[in-house]
């Protein structure tokens, strides 16, 4: 098992490596590694790995949802419609925006196992079904978000930076809560008589964690600071991490994808696990459409387009199996970095965009035909 995830996560790290490389020589200028480029990246990379988070929740159980990207579109835009044309409170519109989401993926979830009709169906439908009213709700017309008003508001979602002080405050309070948890759980498996690692090797990954963390703060310093959706997104991957690996319903998560009759028969309440999962997806859908469209500066009918398979990408790169049963938060952040970047370079690099549907189709391809290849060499 050990190989089999340092083979993985070699070839995720090389793979990171060489397409960074590649468009930093590339790109001209060195435009690509510029202090601007990074922070536009981090928001780009935000919102796709925060809906990458969500994908996996369905995904460890063994589901798929296809609906995603158009359901980022209907609930960013119908957010945008209550606040431009109808002057609804942002925050006031967002909620009920969000509460509609949890609503319609919670419904979904329920079609799925109470009729059984395999996931890949019912997402499916809800593709087009959500497609449709996203075109409805917004009158095939640009609804921007960007002015003042309310809709500035709105907008803050992706315009809003911290101060530089801010900024680093926040990384020593993290390097400091991962050196608290990180002390703790070495203490908890030292009592349960659990291997740990070394002093050395624990202190390294903390230094090169903490490395990372100010570094990261440093470099969108250079620009305006830290951009909001990276605190979103690191309070998401915080929460489902919590939730994956320290909690009952996670590890219900693992169980199902791994053997669903197997988990039915030791009494774990696969409906409702299931069900779970599909609204917290929901959820997270609606956080990503709410800054999607904060983005993009208005919504239009493209909002939303294809990011459904981002996120599958994202999660099979780091390492998810579609099977169900395996992932990780911290593999989903990786393969999701590596779609960001490589979308951000080529949009540099001004390719056409047939050329990057190419380009996005056959990294799925690979990352699909390796994780085969691994489950295969595994078993």
């Amino acid at each position: 098992m050990s190989s089999r995830l340092n083979l993985r996560d070699l070839s995720l790290a090389l793979a990171l490596f060489a397409v960074c490389a590649f468009f930093a020589f590339k790109v001209p200028d060195f435009n690509f590694l510029s202090a601007r480029n990074l922070s536009l990246l981090m928001i780009d990379f935000s919102i796709t790995a925060t809906l990458a988070i969500g994908m996996l929740l369905v995904i460890l159980p063994g589901h798929i949802d296809l609906s995603a990207g158009s359901g980022v579109g209907l609930i960013g835009g119908s957010a945008a419609v209550l606040v431009t044309n109808h002057q609804w409170p942002a925050p006031f519109a967002l909620l009920l925006a969000l509460v509609g989401a949890l609503a319609l993926w919670s419904a979904m979830g329920t079609l799925i196992v109470r009729q059984r009709i395999p996931a890949f169906i019912i997402t499916l439908g809800g593709l087009l079904v959500f497609k449709g009213l996203f075109w409805l709700v917004i009158d095939n017309h640009t609804i921007p978000v960007a002015p003042g008003g309310q809709r500035n508001l709105y907008s803050l979602l992706t315009t809003y930076y911290l101060p530089p002080i801010v900024g680093y405050a926040l990384a020593g309070l993290v390097v400091v809560a991962l050196v608290v948890a990180r002390l703790k759980s070495r203490a908890a498996r030292k009592s349960y008589g659990f291997e740990t690692d070394d002093g050395e090797l624990t202190f390294l990954k903390l230094f090169l964690a903490a490395q990372v963390l100010f570094l990261f703060v440093l470099v969108t310093n250079q620009f305006r600071g830290v951009p909001l959706p990276a605190l979103i997104l690191g309070a998401v991957a915080l929460a489902v991490w919590v939730l994956t690996q320290h909690t009952p319903f996670g590890r219900y998560l693992y169980a199902i994808g791994g053997n669903e009759e197997a988990a039915l028969i030791s009494g774990i309440p696969v409906e409702r696990v299931t069900i779970g999962a599909f609204t917290l997806m929901g959820g997270i859908v609606a956080l990503t459409g709410f800054m999607q469209t904060a983005y993009g500066g208005s919504s239009t009918t493209t909002v939303g387009d294809l990011m459904e398979l981002d996120a599958v990408a994202a999660c099979v790169i780091g390492g998810a199996s579609l099977k169900g049963g395996r992932g990780n938060v911290l593999g989903v952040l990786a393969g999701a970095l590596i779609m960001a970047c490589l979308l951000n370079g080529m949009s540099l690099l001004a390719v056409e965009p047939e050329k990057k549907f190419i380009a996005r189709g056959a990294v799925l391809i690979l990352a699909v035909w390796m994780d085969v290849r691994l489950s295969r060499r595994a078993a």
